[in-house]
């Protein structure tokens, strides 16, 4: 870390204080304002960050702009080459970079462990890709042409990011950013901008030139995206988070026809079936479910098993996750940390007391924990009522509501009765049924015999209210990219 914005090196851990980013360079924001940053895990305050205001947002555009020309004009393999050492950096740092993430977000350490390891791969996987953005070239049907396809950076791009994976949420958006020949500005949540700015850092070390990555934090998120979204050089929004504030973005994004992808809310379906394996089920639903503590948009949230296995699935579900140890985050025994803060552990505990007041039953847990810290009991909850608000909404928390079903068609049923459509999970050994009903499944991803579906060279998103567009593989490239016709003939 930089040491002009440590204020403290007692620890590595603990007061960093970071200014706004910008045209390569740390500034205070223009109102002298800062945001503190605690630790979910004690609620003590460990770091304080920059509150950017709308000026500094369109000075954050005015160094993407001043750099966009030049960026756009580096060739692939210099670009890629940059990526690759940013991540080289990150797995250097690794350790470092997964104890911060904890910190700032409560996770425990074998989870910030991996969204590193995954972070860092989508440096590798677009340094690898950036130098593959082919053109196409063809004859028209008539004869008389020919036609010649260009894919060219599409321009500055505003990058919105969440709390639940500071680091993975950030590369996932900058590396095909930057693969494209986009400059763009990086706003990630008030609760986990450390990450962010050590990103920065990295980049920088990396060789990313002054301008081209830019980072801004705001308490104000409304006004100063909006501000940007309505600077007519601003030509691309990623956002990632919930449904709600998707749709208040795109409203805004279309009064400049902005490109979007967005990433937003979801409520996956675990459908485990008869035949399933129900060992391997459980494995792969501790993943799905408690993979961040729950706090993950692909988290399972509603867990359909028919009935002829309902009773072992149940019980084993529940011994697992009620053996999770639950501690701070960074504390090397710790299982499951806490949530990010107070709001989020009191939505749990409401959703848990909703399904119990409609007749629902906890196999294990059901509880805040008292004292210091956002902790909230890895839970396991039976007869839970269609009307139940946890299988409505999404739980971002560890708590694994499960209904029993009857046959294949009322699982398919159950599992799109919502207006999200990101991932689901399917657990058969017949691999007839588990394509069929994937087929069936209203998603954008869909994990058969499997409880992760992340991959850096996967197309994610989903349909219906979950998203637009794809982040990873090729098709996350292109997102960063207009593609440009040119009719000629020799």
């Amino acid at each position: 870390m930089s040491q002009a914005n440590r204020a403290s090196a007692t620890a590595d851990f603990v007061i960093l204080r970071y200014d706004l980013f910008i045209g390569g360079a740390w500034q205070p924001s223009a109102s002298g304002a800062r945001i503190d940053v605690s630790d979910p895990s004690t609620e003590d305050v460990i770091s304080s960050v920059a509150d950017a205001t709308v000026e500094d947002g369109i000075k954050a555009v005015d160094a993407a702009a001043v750099a966009a020309k030049t960026w756009s004009a580096t060739s692939p393999r210099k670009r890629s080459d940059i990526l690759m050492r940013a991540f080289q950096l990150m797995t250097e740092k690794a350790e470092w970079l997964a104890e911060l993430i904890s910190r700032e977000n409560g996770k425990a350490l074998p989870d910030a462990r991996g969204e590193v390891a995954y972070a860092a791969e989508f440096f590798r996987w677009y340094a690898e890709e950036g130098v593959r953005l082919n053109g196409e070239i063809s004859v028209s049907p008539s004869g008389n042409n020919r036609i010649i396809v260009q894919y060219q950076p599409i321009g500055i791009a505003v990058l919105v990011t969440p709390w639940n994976f500071p680091a993975a949420m950030a590369t996932r958006k900058i590396g095909p950013a930057l693969a494209a020949g986009c400059t763009c500005i990086l706003k990630p949540a008030t609760e986990t901008p450390l990450t962010a700015y050590a990103i920065a850092e990295i980049l920088t070390e990396a060789g990313v030139p002054a301008g081209v990555v830019n980072v801004v934090t705001t308490s104000k998120s409304g006004p100063v995206i909006a501000a940007m979204l309505h600077d007519p050089r601003v030509r691309k929004l990623s956002f990632t988070g919930s449904t709600e504030v998707g749709r208040i973005l795109l409203r805004q994004a279309a009064d400049q026809v902005i490109s979007c992808s967005m990433e937003l809310g979801g409520n996956a379906p675990f459908l485990v079936f008869d035949d399933a394996d129900i060992d391997a089920a459980v494995d792969g639903a501790m993943i799905a479910k408690m993979r961040n503590g729950g706090e993950a948009c692909t988290a399972a949230n509603r867990f359909y098993v028919q009935r002829g296995v309902l009773e072992a699935f149940t019980a084993k579900l529940a011994e697992r996750m009620g053996a999770m140890k639950v501690g701070i985050g960074y504390d090397h025994s710790t299982q499951l940390g806490p949530l990010v803060n107070a709001s989020s552990r009191d939505k749990v505990a409401s959703l848990v007391q909703d399904a119990i007041a409609r007749g629902a039953k906890i196999m294990t847990g059901g509880k805040a924990r008292e004292g210091k810290g956002f902790f909230y009991e890895a839970t396991v909850l039976t007869d839970v009522s269609a009307d139940a608000a946890i299988l409505n909404e999404e739980i971002f928390g560890p708590v694994a509501p499960v209904v029993a079903f009857e046959t294949e068609e009322e699982g398919i049923s159950l599992a799109n009765q919502t207006e999200y459509g990101l991932v689901a999970y399917i657990y058969t050994k017949d691999l007839a049924r588990g394509l069929r009903v994937s087929e069936q499944i209203e998603s954008g991803m869909i994990a058969l015999n499997r409880g992760l579906v992340s991959d850096a060279a996967a197309p994610f998103g989903g349909v219906k209210q979950s998203g637009l567009g794809r982040e990873g593989s090729h098709h996350g490239l292109l997102e960063f990219t207009e593609a440009k016709y040119i009719a000629t003939s020799w």
